[in-house]
């Protein structure tokens, strides 16, 4: 269901605050959003998260005009909209995640080192650099998210989306998981990494049980 305008407000205002409890995003960095209905409701740019209330929160029409709200959107307002503009998203996550930021300064893709994987709709792409805020980076990041839920971004961070903000939190910090997980592999071999079959084999026992685009055993 759709939430509420007041509802979607309240919701981007509590989930700043849990991303920062999370150790996801550093100061004002970051930024969270959510769809009701042709509004959306996006982090205020520039605010620390613990002083942002649902007031503060800021409302764009999927135009980009500002509705309401007596701040700024977040810069990265342009990317979160081109994601409701190409999936089915009803709510966008951004972070700058340590793991997540570190494997993006070195990878092209983060390679499936386990089967958690195909819950984000298989290995994740990182989108090419460009700088925050513009079209640029809103284009990179669509086309990193072809069939994916979630991206990261290279020298920056990672996004994901859900139909609920509960479920595109969960595929960030799972994405967050998923790059911690190479990076202290990484430190202590060379990992082994999932074939193609393997990860098929995933998807085809995961079908039909609702965690996921693949699913899966949790």
């Amino acid at each position: 269901m759709t939430p509420g305008l007041a509802a979607a407000r309240a919701q981007v205002a509590e989930c700043g605050r849990r991303m920062t409890a999370d150790g996801l995003v550093l100061g004002t960095a970051g930024n969270v959003s959510v769809r009701a209905g042709d509004l959306v409701a996006v982090s205020p740019s520039g605010m620390a998260y613990d002083r942002i209330g649902p007031e503060d929160v800021c409302v764009v029409d999927l135009a980009g005009n500002r509705v309401d709200g007596p701040h700024a959107p977040s810069t990265e307002t342009p990317l979160h909209l081109d994601v409701y503009a190409t999936t089915d998203a009803g709510a966008v996550v951004h972070h700058h995640g340590l793991h997540s930021a570190a494997v993006s300064t070195v990878l092209d893709e983060l390679p499936p080192l386990h089967y958690y994987t195909m819950q984000l709709g298989g290995p994740v792409r990182v989108a090419r650099y460009a700088t925050y805020g513009t079209p640029e980076l809103a284009r990179s990041v669509h086309a990193a998210l072809v069939d994916r839920t979630a991206a990261l971004m290279a020298n920056h961070g990672a996004v994901a989306y859900g139909q609920t903000l509960d479920s595109a939190y969960d595929r960030a910090r799972l994405l967050e998981w998923l790059c911690a997980l190479h990076v202290t592999a990484s430190g202590l071999g060379s990992p082994r990494v999932l074939s193609a079959a393997e990860l098929d084999d995933v998807v085809r026992r995961g079908s039909g049980s609702g965690t996921g685009r693949a699913g899966g055993p949790t």
